[in-house]
């Protein structure tokens, strides 16, 4: 089992940056692909970009490519999603998933956390 922990939402202006960090306890983190999505009101959630298990970047929505990049500190058990030049239509929750499989596969990520806030304003 892992449990992940989301933080570092909140409400910023636009053209501001956050940091969320996602935490981890249980199995070893390292081998698992981390995923972070989001869900605005009223819209599905989406995938945004994942970090593999040795560290690659992948992202899968073009509109946060240059500005959203995620990092993973495997000693700490966190993965980090750094947000800048944050836009209005960046708000939503926020959620870090893990996964033992492909981090392609999006119904194959196994573990959630709660999700975390973020608010743009404009």
């Amino acid at each position: 089992q892992v449990q992940l922990v989301e933080s570092g939402g909140g409400l910023v202006q636009a053209g501001g940056s956050l940091r969320l960090s996602c935490a981890a306890s249980g199995r070893s983190f390292s081998s698992y692909a981390v995923g972070w999505f989001r869900q605005a009101p009223g819209k599905e959630r989406e995938f945004v970009l994942a970090i593999t298990r040795s560290g690659g970047l992948r992202y899968n929505l073009d509109s946060v490519k240059g500005r959203f990049t995620i990092s993973r500190d495997n000693a700490k058990n966190t993965v980090y999603l750094q947000m800048n030049s944050l836009k209005p239509e960046d708000t939503a929750v926020y959620y870090c998933a893990a996964t033992s499989g492909s981090y392609l596969d999006t119904v194959g990520y196994d573990y959630w956390g709660q999700g975390t806030q973020v608010t743009v304003s404009s």
